[in-house]
């Protein structure tokens, strides 16, 4: 046997096998709904936004979102998504803002991480800094499940076919903050995240 064939029979059973293995995971509720996120965080008062069109939904196929808009007077306003799966796919990933962003006409022109301050932390977080037709905002986004808070989507893809294999629960979610590109508005993101981040992990029962 030559060593591409050996190597090629090699692959196609890991894939059978994280299939199999992926068909028997089981799916995760939240602890509470993140509809019990507070509305009134760091003085922003938070409202729903409107839903979206079915087929974004669709796409989405998530378990549970959280749309919302949160607003202080004198303070940019901070938008705030949050998509839940009860489970995932080996080799999949949720619909990450560094290829939906894009997608949708922003430019992503700085990328970087922030290092956010909360229980149980530090946690590293994505920060990109996104422009489109003359608007520019500020981007954090991280994955966040009952164990650990990511920021790597490569690092999510290992972790998540280690869950496949071991534990048979893929849970998450991928929360993700958006404020316009103003002085001092990265602060006040960042303050927002570390607000949030306990009240995720009360979601998740932790």
């Amino acid at each position: 046997m030559s060593r591409h064939l050996a190597i090629t029979i090699s692959l196609l059973a890991a894939t059978l096998g994280l299939t199999r293995l992926s068909a028997n995971r089981k799916a995760e509720l939240l602890d509470q709904p993140l509809e019990t996120i507070d509305r009134n965080i760091q003085g922003f008062i938070g409202t729903d936004d409107p839903a979206p069109p079915e087929e974004t939904l669709r796409t989405l196929n998530a378990t549970s979102y959280v749309s919302r808009t949160y607003r202080k007077p004198g303070s940019p306003d901070i938008d705030l998504f949050i998509a839940f799966y009860a489970q995932q796919r080996a080799g999949e990933t949720m619909h990450s803002p560094k290829h939906c962003l894009p997608g949708a006409g922003w430019e992503i022109w700085d990328s970087g991480s922030a290092v956010l301050q909360a229980a149980g932390g530090p946690y590293t977080v994505n920060q990109y800094s996104i422009s489109r037709e003359g608007q520019r905002d500020i981007v954090l986004y991280w994955y966040q499940s009952k164990g650990r808070i990511i920021a790597s989507e490569y690092q999510g893809k290992i972790l998540l076919a280690r869950d496949t294999l071991f534990q048979h629960a893929t849970a998450a979610s991928i929360v993700r903050i958006i404020v316009p590109d103003h002085p001092g508005t990265v602060e006040t993101a960042r303050a927002f995240a570390s607000e949030l981040i306990p009240q995720m992990r009360r979601c998740f029962g932790i």
